[in-house]
C-alpha cells in the first residue's frame, strides 16, 4: 500500500511541536518561584535541543541561482531539508569561518525561523541565568 508521505505517528504530526510545551513549562517555571534552578535548566536545555534539531524551519542551504537559499522545510536550525547534501552544507556553514555570517543571516529570514531562533536564544540565556546564584529564582 502506498503512503502519502505524511507522518503516521499517533500524534498525527504534532510530535514535532513538543518544544512549545516545554517552552510554556519553562515560562511557568520562571513565574513559579517554587521551581528550582535544575527544573529551569532542564527545561531550557529541552527547548534549546528542540529548536536546534527538531523545530519546523526553512532549510536555507546555499543553492545555485537563489540568494535566499533552499526553501524546503527542515527540522531545526542546524539540520537541512530532506536532501542529504543540504544537511552537510548547513553544518559546514557553522565550521567554516567565512560561512558563519551566511548561517547567521538566515536565522531571521521568515517568521518561523525568527520564532525558533528567539526560542533558542531565550532558552540558552534562561539556562545560564538559572545557575547564577544571585539571579536564580530568588
Amino acid at each position: 500500500m502506498a503512503t502519502s508521505g505524511a507522518r503516521s505517528s499517533r500524534l498525527g504530526g504534532l510530535g514535532q511541536w513538543w518544544g512549545i510545551i516545554a517552552a510554556v513549562l519553562l515560562i511557568a517555571a520562571w513565574i513559579n518561584k517554587a521551581a528550582g534552578p535544575t527544573v529551569v535548566a532542564t527545561l531550557s536545555a529541552l527547548v534549546l535541543i528542540w529548536s536546534l534539531f527538531q523545530a519546523p524551519a526553512t532549510c536555507g542551504a546555499p543553492v545555485r541561482g537563489r540568494e535566499d537559499g533552499c526553501r524546503n522545510n527542515a527540522a531545526g536550525l542546524l539540520m537541512g531539508c530532506h536532501i542529504r547534501q543540504h544537511r552537510w552544507q548547513k553544518l559546514k556553514m557553522l565550521i567554516l569561518r567565512r560561512q558563519v555570517r551566511t548561517f547567521c543571516s538566515g536565522l531571521f529570514t521568515d517568521g518561523k525561523a525568527a520564532l525558533v531562533t528567539l526560542a533558542a536564544i531565550g532558552s540558552f540565556l534562561s539556562g545560564l541565568v538559572a545557575f547564577i546564584p544571585s539571579a536564580a529564582l530568588n
